[in-house]
């Protein structure tokens, strides 16, 4: 019966299909490590690769058309913009936002005091995606980071008008949207902040593991890790979460082994790194406030030291976004994802000092049904006013310093479909706002 099936053809068939999937695997090699030749076949061998895949999604999103952007709903029978209170604001609001009918991302930077679009960044993301050679790291850039998909995170925008962002790599673009460095040393994610010697922390994932990580094997773990950028895109520390926590007995070595975490690969999930600018009775110059999203923590860290500082919890569940307000002061995104009374978002300030929390403007947050239930981000304004982000839902609504809503902004398109926004960011400086209309002023882009 072996003799009758296993014929001429039979075997012919079986070394000519094993030779198409050498060949197969070569061009899929060739292609992630950014090879020239042979461009055709490496597109349709990507193609198939990429079958499984795709029919997953399409299940997901119950649509043929894996381009197609999924639309918001909460917010459709609102306006785009509604201004309710006049103010004068000399400041700028950082936008980065997801345009349905064109079909991209980008960076708007509007003035608050007319709420007009004064300069727009989008760069040639095709172009960037060339030039990603690390693709061990990234090996799906092209498929989830195409020009139709891509997303600016939390755009830096730097004093000669120059932008820094993430979306697995990192990367910088001048004024008139054109790439001058790109970084895929490792995947980045998350907030970019400057510090007090003008470098940039942004979060990342360790790969290979960091030592304790690598010492119990744990497969598929996020290794979230703190690196600190100069402004050429050169990494300057880099440095494991996990480390930090264990070596500051904070968990234990071997936590990762635990049962409960054995096949958790992300239990820490850093959010946001904020550095201290200035020395006050409770922080130093240097110090960084690290936000532990899955932990529900925030940690005042120490790099100087490798030292835990604080640790701090409280009335807030999965939150995002800690910002330094005073010198006894931060306050805290609260995505307030508990099992219960979770119904809408908060802004807690924390005070050092006391020992204590208070809720920022609760009442006004509850009546708007204001609910993120991932990413989100706040901004106290100079004047105690609040603009918070509502990033699910792609919704920003600033109250004055007395709770009352000053205005909302709806990312829609001029067909009134919602597109995603990604960590808007407000700038108060004035010193930086006059040099960067200045920049517009006086520089003509031509892309």
């Amino acid at each position: 019966m072996f003799r009758k099936f296993f014929t001429y053809q039979i075997f012919l068939v079986i070394v000519l299909s094993f030779i198409i999937l050498i060949l197969f695997g070569s061009l899929l090699r060739h292609h992630y490590l950014g090879g020239e030749r042979f461009k055709s076949l490496q597109k349709i061998a990507v193609t198939f690769s990429s079958v499984p895949t795709n029919l997953k999604r399409m299940i997901e999103l119950k649509t043929i058309n894996l381009d197609k952007i999924q639309t918001l709903e909460k917010h459709k029978d609102k306006d785009r913009f509604v201004r309710f209170l006049k103010k004068k604001r000399n400041a700028l609001l950082v936008l980065p936002r997801y345009i349905i009918d064109e079909t991209r991302s980008v960076v708007d930077v509007i003035d608050l005091n007319t709420f007009e679009v004064i300069h727009t960044y989008k760069h040639d993301i095709e172009k960037m995606n060339l030039r990603i050679k690390n693709i061990n790291e990234h090996p799906r850039i092209n498929i989830d980071h195409t020009p139709t998909r891509f997303q600016y995170r939390h755009p830096l925008i730097l004093e000669d008008g120059s932008l820094i962002s993430v979306y697995g790599p990192i990367y910088k673009i001048d004024f008139c949207s054109n790439l001058k460095w790109i970084n895929d040393e490792d995947h980045f994610h998350h907030s970019q902040m400057l510090d007090h010697e003008g470098n940039i922390w942004v979060g990342g994932q360790l790969r290979p593991h960091s030592k304790f990580i690598e010492k119990y094997k744990v497969k598929n773990y996020m290794d979230d890790s703190i690196v600190k950028f100069n402004l050429d895109g050169n990494i300057l520390l880099n440095k494991s979460v996990t480390e930090i926590l264990i070596e500051n007995e904070i968990i234990f070595e071997n936590f990762a082994l635990r049962s409960s975490l054995k096949n958790v690969s992300d239990p820490i999930h850093l959010n946001d790194i904020e550095p201290v600018l200035k020395d006050s009775k409770f922080w130093k110059k240097g110090d960084l406030f690290l936000s532990l999203r899955d932990l529900s923590t925030i940690i005042h860290y120490r790099p100087s030291l490798n030292k835990v500082i604080k640790i701090i919890t409280g009335p807030f569940s999965m939150q995002h976004d800690v910002d330094i307000i005073s010198d006894k002061e931060i306050s805290i995104f609260n995505n307030n994802n508990f099992l219960e009374n979770n119904q809408h978002s908060e802004v807690l300030v924390f005070d050092y000092e006391t020992d204590s929390f208070t809720k920022l403007f609760n009442r006004q947050l509850q009546e708007e049904d204001f609910k993120t239930f991932t990413a989100g981000v706040s901004h106290i304004f100079k004047d105690g006013s609040l603009m918070v982000d509502e990033s699910n839902h792609s919704r920003i609504i600033l109250f004055n310093n007395q709770g009352e809503k000053e205005w909302e902004f709806i990312n829609k398109d001029k067909n009134g479909n919602i597109g995603f926004m990604h960590w808007s960011r407000v700038i108060e400086d004035e010193l930086f706002i006059n040099k960067y209309k200045s920049i517009i002023k006086n520089i003509k882009c031509t892309n």
